[in-house]
């Protein structure tokens, strides 16, 4: 499936979700195990965040073996998740990439928190979070000295998916040559918890 088209699949998707989730009605999922313990195919692959609140099968109402997940803190590029994207990628044939960031993000909060107030009480495993989500913030701290931590909690969450997607690109050689190619797809987007609303950045 090319990335288009996936890409039309997720906001279908997450409209269905939103529609499925207003007024306290119960949203449902269409699964299916039969089939799929002989392999995989999914048409998308999404990075994102741990947050329990952000579970990508469901905010894009997709069923077993539809998508492909990488959760972290934060939605941060590392080694590991780099690794999980070209996997797929190289595997299944999967041409959309989403960095899936949200509104209310901890690894977020934190990282403007320790700019602000520079607090040393992070363990060096969350600091380790903190330290790859800083470059992003950081500007978005220093340029918006009058900004509310709200507002800057939101830009930053931007600022930090948009960094993750270029460095699926830069730090993938990989992945920069199927791009080349036109065989992949790499967008950055947003949930709000608040609607239940993805925004891709694809425009």
């Amino acid at each position: 499936m090319d990335a288009d088209k996936a890409l039309k699949l997720l906001k279908e998707g997450n409209k269905r979700y939103i529609e499925g989730t207003a007024d306290g009605a119960e949203i449902t999922i269409k699964t299916r195990r039969q089939g799929i313990e002989d392999g995989q195919n999914p048409f998308a692959i999404v990075l994102g965040c741990s947050d329990s609140r952000v579970p990508a099968e469901l905010v894009f109402n997709r069923g077993l073996g539809d998508l492909f997940v990488i959760r972290v803190a934060g939605n941060i590029v590392a080694p590991s998740q780099i690794g999980s994207v070209e996997f797929a990628c190289q595997h299944f044939g999967t041409q959309l990439v989403v960095v899936l960031g949200h509104s209310h993000c901890g690894a977020i909060n934190a990282t403007v928190e320790a700019l602000i107030d520079d607090p040393d009480d992070l363990s060096p495993n969350v600091a380790s979070i903190v330290d790859r989500v800083t470059p992003a913030v950081h500007p978005i701290v220093v340029q918006n000295p009058n900004a509310s931590k709200d507002e800057l909690v939101h830009k930053a969450m931007r600022a930090n998916v948009e960094q993750s997607v270029k460095g699926l690109q830069m730090r993938s050689r990989i992945l920069r040559n199927m791009i080349k190619k036109n065989q992949i797809k790499i967008i950055g987007a947003e949930y709000s918890i608040e609607s239940g609303v993805v925004d891709f950045y694809d425009s």
